[in-house]
């Protein structure tokens, strides 16, 4: 009898750690140039699908180059499903205090006091960051919070532009493309930079369209791509012919941020990681971020891992019912 007690408590505790757990993934590392290191990616925005984009990013980075990876979600506290429009909730940020990278997909995300001191904590350390699309602009927090200051349209002196803004060189500003109309081709505008290894003019394309920045970048931001609005929404269409052509704005920059190294790029959408140059350049950025520029080749393996069909961007498009399991290794 107390043989079968023991079994059923043990059976309830290892539940309750598997459904603790199952509220993001973990990729374990293997051989490659990022073996021994602990990349965390953090989704969670309305439109751009980083609930499927990080997951298949976090495979390309463990898989292919042997980064250990943790891909966190925006998580609905009743259902357990992954739900992009609940603002307030990212479960396991406590993985940042190992991380050697954080890589951010944000959209005006409201988050609990502890989880926002996670992310503060980390970024104020000066720890390696790379941020995706709409992660210039990823907290909305009211006034009367503890962590105001880092809200987007934040006009306090000193912090002003909030997280986007200080932290990573710009945040939402407007859209300079025309949106769902005119896609985005990216043009190599430092060759000699590590993150432009393996990448020419045209290699990198996505549907989404360019950011409007405002330049020069804040500080010390170094433009590495910049975006050529095209006049469809296809890699094969042609350069506007109107004047913003004559202003082209960067599409990726790095900077530093309290001596951490920070890479910004304004694409990134689930449905731009199709282009291998899109990865390729992602794939560079997580090396550079940590240190590992002497490992960038032009022939690293970006591929796709599995089977990738991502849902097109758009307001209210994701996938209902998700969860994270759904997006595990198979």
């Amino acid at each position: 009898m107390m043989k079968r007690l023991l079994s059923l408590l043990t059976s309830v505790l290892l539940l309750g750690v598997a459904n603790a757990d199952d509220r993001w993934l973990v990729f374990s590392g293997g051989e490659g140039p990022g073996k021994g290191k602990h990349i965390v990616l953090v989704s969670g925005d309305h439109e751009y699908r980083s609930e499927e984009a990080f997951p298949q990013l976090g495979k390309i980075l463990s898989q292919r180059l042997g980064f250990k990876c943790t891909v966190l979600f925006p998580i609905d506290p009743e259902s357990g499903e992954i739900n992009p429009e609940s603002v307030t909730n990212i479960p396991g940020l406590e993985a940042l205090a190992s991380a050697d990278l954080v890589v951010l997909g944000l959209r005006f995300r409201n988050l609990e006091d502890d989880q926002m001191k996670r992310i503060v904590d980390y970024a104020e350390a000066g720890k390696p960051l790379m941020a995706l699309r709409t992660s210039t602009h990823p907290f909305n927090i009211p006034r009367d919070r503890k962590y105001h200051k880092y809200t987007w349209n934040n006009q306090d002196a000193g912090f002003k532009g909030g997280f986007g803004k200080q932290i990573l060189g710009e945040t939402w500003v407007s859209h300079y493309g025309k949106h769902g109309r005119e896609s985005t081709r990216g043009l190599v505008a430092d060759k000699k930079h590590p993150i432009s290894t393996g990448i020419k003019d045209g290699d990198i394309w996505g549907p989404t369209d360019v950011y409007e920045v405002k330049l020069p970048l804040t500080n010390d931001g170094h433009p590495i791509i910049l975006g050529q609005i095209l006049d469809g929404m296809t890699a094969e269409s042609n350069p506007i012919a109107d004047a913003r052509q004559d202003k082209i704005m960067p599409v990726a920059w790095t900077r530093t941020y309290n001596g951490g190294r920070v890479f910004v790029t304004t694409m990134g959408s689930a449905d731009d990681l199709p282009s291998e140059g899109v990865r390729r350049m992602l794939v560079n950025a997580s090396l550079w971020c940590v240190g590992l520029e002497k490992e960038i080749k032009a022939d690293l393996n970006v591929e796709i891992v599995g089977q990738y069909t991502p849902t097109a961007f758009g307001f209210k498009k994701y996938i209902p019912g998700k969860r994270p399991s759904d997006y595990d290794l198979q």
